[in-house]
Parts: structure tokens; sequence; C-alpha cells
């Protein structure tokens, strides 16, 4: 069960990070854009929230691993 919710977390996390990523993107093609522009809040939720998940399953897999 452990190896599950952490195997769906690693997943949900590079999801979540794959759309915050795309979100990143979107402001802009030129990289002036990039350094001009400021994230919105949604583009940070995304990818904080990808890498706890990620980070978090990551950890739940090696502690699942070691039984």
């Amino acid at each position: 069960m452990t190896r599950a919710i952490s195997l769906a977390l690693v997943i949900g996390g590079v999801l979540l990070l794959y759309f915050g990523g795309q979100s990143m993107h979107s402001f802009g093609n030129d990289v002036s854009r990039f350094f001009t522009g400021s994230p919105t809040d949604k583009t940070i939720a995304l990818l904080v929230g990808g890498a706890v998940a990620l980070i978090a399953g990551l950890i739940g897999l090696a502690a699942s691993a070691r039984r």
C-alpha cells in the first residue's frame, strides 16, 4: 500500500512539474520575457507542489525498499 501511494506521489509530482513548466513557457518565446515577466501564483504553486510531491514519493519509495 505504501509503495502504491509513493508511486502515485511521484507520478503526480512529475505531472505538476510538467504543467508548471508549460505555464512558465507560455509567458512568451523570447528570453527577455522570461526575465521581465513574473510567474503567476498558479505557476509557482504548480512547481512547488510538484517538487514536494516528487520528493515525498521518492522518500516513500526509498523507505519501502529498505524493508
